[in-house]
């Protein structure tokens, strides 16, 4: 039987992935006044059933590993909060829908940023066309950082995914992204321990964050790049 998509980390070491899980480049697209707007599929990279994806940064093979986190001494300790989601997230209701924001998550990709900041918005959910632009933007964070509610349903409102990994890119930005897994994806900390299993989550790929395995949008103060859009 082919193994169940997962993800474990090795300690100090790569991605571990496991189970078949496509790959592909994803780039962030922009709208008219430059805000991040949508996500444009980029190529297709072959990948085995089993693959190991670099999270030093470093490796010659990006998006894969070539074991340069031993030659460079990688510290890749995990320092993210095993706390689920909506224990830590803060809550900010609506008139009609109410949005949940865990800070620490942000990968920095601004789908957030537009029409005067979901945060504003959210205070004005009860406009129809608002609640539309509300639901855009926190269904297209790829880090699950922001989730919003239907208060009148009580329905959370999330994409649907098959289980899947993209390699972000931010042409806006100048730099490349973490590692959007999607899905619902099991993710296995290097001490055997398993985060809690989400629909949207980024890891780390530039070695940077300081919330590893998770990204901190670091690789924007780094200019951290892959190769891949070259």
């Amino acid at each position: 039987m082919p193994d169940e998509p997962h993800i474990t980390i090795a300690k100090n070491g790569p991605y571990l992935v496991y189970g078949g899980l496509p790959l592909n480049v994803e780039t962030i697209g922009t709208n008219d006044e430059g805000g991040s707007w949508t996500w444009d599929q980029g190529r297709a990279l072959d990948a085995p059933e089993s693959y190991a994806l670099c999270r030093c940064g470093e490796s010659s093979t990006k998006p894969f590993c070539d074991g340069t986190h031993k030659r460079v001494g990688f510290d890749g300790a995990e320092t993210a909060s095993r706390e689920p989601f909506d224990r830590e997230a803060e809550v900010t209701a609506g008139p009609a829908m109410t949005l949940y924001d865990d800070r620490p998550l942000c990968a920095y990709a601004r789908f957030c940023d537009n029409a005067g900041t979901i945060w504003e918005l959210i205070e004005r959910s009860d406009d129809g066309e608002v609640r539309r632009i509300v639901a855009h933007e926190a269904t297209h964070c790829p880090s699950g950082r922001l989730v919003v509610r239907d208060r009148a349903t009580g329905e959370v409102i999330e994409p649907e995914f098959k289980p899947s990994i993209s390699l972000i890119e931010d042409p806006a930005m100048k730099c490349s992204g973490p590692i959007w897994v999607r899905g619902n994806v099991r993710v296995e900390g290097a001490d055997g321990r398993q985060y809690e299993v989400r629909n949207r989550v980024t890891l780390c790929r530039c070695g940077a964050s300081r919330n590893k395995p998770f990204c901190d949008g670091s690789h924007a103060d780094i200019g951290f790049s892959d190769g891949l859009t070259a």
